[in-house]
């Protein structure tokens, strides 16, 4: 995983609400309850794991009972070693002491403790990676060796397929057009996997593949749950059964819920971010640009989803009178490079939020080429008196810069089509008028106009206009 192009911004619980979600995870919790119990007569074989015979006490400890008691007590126990709550004393005597980390679950800041739990993570992430108890068994020798060759399993191949289904996850869950808190089917998340973009039904091969992924994150989404990192609804056991043997275990096959469902909790939100960054990708997340300037609030919300750019300027917004916020708003909004036209469009969506206080700074730019448009377009939303109509040279200014941003925004979307149109039916002449506008952007804009426009007509006008604008620009 690893991807210079930024993922959409996630928004995450406070620090302190993610931390007491981490202490609750069970099997955290189970893990911190066996390092408190552990003492000089706990004893551990020599790859740390508690030895067999104090399993009872521990799963006792615990409060476990029945055929897992000790499994799911071994595997709280490789989470207390493996995230420093146990510390190993003497390897060959076996002994064990509590770890420097545990008080850290207790008396550390819930930064400490989001450390411990994504340690906790990474260990748990490890063992959904490896093979079931069965197929390891079926792949001992007779002396009591594991061929790795007979099992079909490639480790790295292993990790980095999770790995990719919680990156798909990820992005699924912060996406504006994806399900949000809601859950997602196990059959798409398998899908986004296996399934190439461009292929159109699925071939029978394809499908069974799809079938066995589906299966295997099925039991991998069963070890993530106990560490928060998902909710999970497993598969119907009574999908597998044989209809023909066991015709009451007949199901509506059409009920995609009993093919299993899983979301991100808030801890896992985190959790998958925090990988995301180690692995070199750009997950940013909403509010960590509310205490920079306002050139970096403007060049960072460029490239986010409206709903997520609204609630990071509203942070920003939240920190700063009204009449500084506005004066650093359009200071940042000035420039003539590529991407200054998104600048001021991200600049007038953030001064809508802002109240009359602000005035003052908007007066100050009216005349101003390149922010006296948007100036006189807030003034005039709030019905402010005695604003001073501007030139024609700055209405067609503004026209194209607007243009210019919806193309960096959104590309070649129906609704910039429809402010094409709007445009070209309001200004009789428009063609033979805005080619001459000093705006860097004039050529590229008219460009658009003449692929978007659907009068033949008009978009030959735009063409013509945009070959005119280039050669005015030297271009």
């Amino acid at each position: 995983m690893s991807d210079s192009s930024p993922l959409p911004p996630v928004r995450l619980r406070s620090e302190a609400e993610l931390a007491r979600d981490a202490l609750a995870a069970p099997l955290l919790s189970r893990a911190a309850r066996l390092a408190r119990w552990a003492g000089p007569d706990t004893r551990v074989g020599g790859g740390g794991e508690l030895v067999e015979e104090q399993l009872p006490a521990a799963a006792e400890v615990l409060g476990l009972t029945g055929e897992d008691a000790a499994a799911l007590a071994s595997e709280a126990w490789r989470v207390a070693v493996d995230t420093g709550l146990v510390e190993i004393v003497d390897e060959e005597e076996g002994t064990v002491t509590r770890g420097a980390d545990l008080a850290l679950l207790t008396s550390g800041s819930p930064n400490d403790v989001l450390a411990v739990w994504l340690g906790a993570l990474e260990t748990v992430l490890a063992d959904a990676s490896v093979p079931d108890l069965d197929d390891l068994v079926d792949a001992m020798d007779e002396g009591g060796e594991i061929d790795l060759s007979s099992l079909d399993w490639d480790p790295e191949a292993e990790a980095d397929f999770l790995d990719g289904v919680l990156a798909n996850l990820y992005l699924l869950t912060v996406s504006e057009e994806g399900p949000g808190d809601g859950p997602v089917p196990l059959p798409a998340l398998a899908a986004s996997m296996i399934v190439p973009d461009d292929m159109g039904d699925p071939t029978n091969d394809v499908l069974e593949q799809v079938s066995d992924a589906m299966m295997r994150l099925d039991d991998q989404f069963r070890i993530l749950e106990p560490i928060g990192l998902v909710d999970f609804e497993p598969v119907d056991e009574a999908l597998m059964a044989d209809p023909e043997e066991d015709p009451a275990a007949a199901v509506d096959e059409t009920d995609v819920s009993r093919y299993g469902m899983v979301r991100l909790t808030p801890l896992g939100l985190y959790g998958m971010r925090a990988r995301l960054l180690e692995a070199g990708m750009a997950a940013p997340a909403v509010g960590e640009l509310a205490d920079k300037g306002a050139d970096a609030l403007l060049d960072g919300t460029s490239v986010f989803p409206p709903a997520a750019a609204q609630a990071e300027i509203e942070q920003w917004l939240a920190r700063r009178e009204p009449l500084t916020a506005a004066r650093e708003l359009l200071d940042a909004a000035r420039g003539s490079d590529a991407g200054a036209p998104l600048r001021r469009l991200r600049c007038q969506q953030a001064l809508s939020l802002v109240g009359p206080e602000a005035e003052p700074a908007l007066r100050e730019v009216l005349d101003d080429a390149e922010l006296g448009g948007l100036a006189r377009v807030w003034l005039a939303e709030r019905g402010v008196a005695d604003v001073p109509a501007p030139p024609e040279s700055m209405i067609f200014w503004l026209t194209i810069d607007t243009v210019a941003a919806q193309l960096a925004a959104e590309g070649n979307s129906a609704e910039l089509q429809g402010l094409v149109e709007g445009l070209a039916a309001q200004h009789s002449g428009f063609f033979a008028t805005v080619w001459r506008v000093d705006h860097p952007a004039t050529p590229d804009v008219l460009e658009a106009m003449g692929r978007l426009h659907p009068d033949k007509k008009l978009a030959k006008e735009a063409r013509k206009a945009a070959f005119k604008a280039r050669s005015q620009q030297g271009n």
